[in-house]
């Protein structure tokens, strides 16, 4: 273990790396990352990595951690949740699904995968439901609700989504489900059958990619959970603010629901020198409107600085997705690394808000 660094009261310790390529597996040719990760009902912790073969071409796989004590050190391979085969997943120009967060969401009585379905060149969020972990049921790619005073969001690409597991309010107050995702300032095409449509920004002119809220009606979702992709009253949360976000802010685990308000961990970039770098920062959103920041880290409590971290297939690249709030009180992190391993990190939360900080 290292202790990286105190940033406030968000003490981090580095456990090391527990997924590393498989020597002659063609699935991981090129990386294992970016793991989705949950509890399952007996207890055990449960990883989907993005499995990276040759060629960029990602499926989702499915691993057991293994444990040494309370210390995640490796993990037991599983097999494969997700094989890229639908049309908004693959295409004759190659595709994948990527980045998966995963959370267990008790009204639903289901697991709730959110993935990056990709398609050259063309992000979308999409969603799968299971009961057991191993089976998976795919739900389609979300569809938004079109708001006039920020444009069209089924017009731009969109990556990093999360799924809050508790009832949250929307806007107006109705008892919704939430889900976090990071609208693409990037331009992309998309294909159909008699041309192309150019994918613009949200409002047609962002420079910098931030974290958004939408909602999905409770009463909608229980009775049927194909509407879990029909989300609506769209919302900024975060936007980059510090020198280390200067080029955009991303969901990186799923929220933790916890006595000061739903724990974040998030991904920044900066991009010094030209170079983009990825570091995590802490979040705490209010527990009822998860559209307000109670407080932010004012720094990295996590940035690329081990050899694992600064050196693969995408150098300085540290990328939370998957937390397990530990029974100590303290916030188990994984991430990829570098984009090609997949390491943890140790956070000690504060029993209190921090009165420094960003809000």
């Amino acid at each position: 273990m290292s202790i990286l660094q105190k940033v406030l009261d968000f003490e981090t310790t580095r456990l090391g790396v527990i997924m590393s390529p498989k020597p002659g597996e063609p699935h991981e040719a090129w990386g294992v990352l970016n793991p989705g990760g949950v509890r399952a009902a007996d207890g055990t912790m449960h990883l989907f990595p993005r499995l990276i073969a040759e060629g960029n071409y990602s499926r989702i796989g499915h691993a057991r951690v293994h444990f040494d004590g309370e210390t995640p050190i490796g993990v037991e391979r599983l097999g494969i949740a997700l094989e890229p085969h639908e049309s908004y997943e693959v295409s004759a120009g190659g595709g994948g699904v990527e980045d998966p967060r995963v959370v267990y969401v008790p009204r639903l009585k289901r697991y709730v995968m959110t993935y990056t379905a990709f398609v050259p060149y063309e992000p979308r969020v999409a969603l799968a439901i299971s009961e057991d972990l191993v089976t998976w049921q795919r739900l389609g790619v979300l569809r938004y609700e079109i708001n006039s005073d920020e444009g069209d969001l089924n017009k731009c690409g969109n990556k990093d989504a999360a799924f809050f597991p508790d009832v949250i309010f929307d806007p107006e107050g109705v008892p919704s489900f939430g889900i976090l995702h990071r609208p693409t300032t990037r331009l992309h095409f998309r294909r159909h059958h008699d041309g192309l449509t150019l994918m613009t920004p949200p409002s047609g002119n962002e420079n910098n990619e931030n974290i958004w809220i939408s909602y999905i009606a409770l009463d909608a979702a229980i009775a049927d959970m194909a509407n879990l992709t029909s989300v609506r009253r769209h919302e900024r949360v975060m936007a980059p603010m510090h020198s280390w976000e200067t080029k955009k802010v991303g969901t990186g685990a799923p929220p933790v629901r916890h006595q000061l308000g739903w724990i974040l961990p998030y991904h920044a970039v900066s991009t010094a020198d030209g170079h983009p770098r990825y570091s995590m920062g802490i979040a705490i959103l209010d527990i009822d409107r998860p559209s307000h920041v109670s407080y932010r880290t004012p720094s990295p409590v996590l940035e690329p600085q081990a050899d694992f971290e600064r050196n693969g297939l995408v150098s300085d690249v540290v990328f939370p997705s998957a937390a397990d709030l530990r029974t100590d009180g303290s916030l188990d992190v994984y991430y990829g690394a570098a984009d090609h391993v997949i390491a943890v990190a140790r956070v000690a939360l504060p029993s209190r808000l921090p009165t420094k900080g960003s809000q």
